[in-house]
């Protein structure tokens, strides 16, 4: 199926702009890729320990606690592993998304302080 090649051109050059994005604004897409990277990187790291985490006392508790051993079968062992690992990747990606933000943010409203303080003086 796919797009029309005629919509298809359209699109992209709907999404091509007139003005010349400033050497700010590439900035501000640079410092936003590299929190979201960063993002990642730290969810992924997260993820992968809740999933140790989880999955020890998970299994250690399906061969010991008779009620586990009725009751959890592989589904349910692999629904609660995944379900810490995917937690823990999403509110720590969230987190340090938004610290990176913060600290970018802060670092801008900085700049411009200081800029404006030397115009003034």
């Amino acid at each position: 199926m796919g797009i029309p090649s005629e919509m298809r051109d359209a699109w992209i050059n709907s999404r091509k702009s007139i003005l010349i994005a400033s050497p700010s604004e590439e900035q501000k897409i640079l410092n936003a890729k590299r929190c979201t990277q960063e993002g990642v990187r730290a969810g992924v790291m997260a993820a992968s320990i809740a999933c140790v985490a989880s999955a020890v006392p998970t299994l250690v508790a399906v061969r010991v606690i008779p009620w586990a051993k009725a009751n959890l079968n592989y589904t349910a062992q692999a629904l609660i592993i995944s379900a810490a690992s995917i937690a823990a990747y999403f509110i720590t990606a969230d987190k340090t998304i938004l610290e990176c933000a913060r600290r970018n943010s802060r670092a801008e409203y900085d700049k411009t302080a200081q800029q404006v303080g030397s115009n003034a003086a």
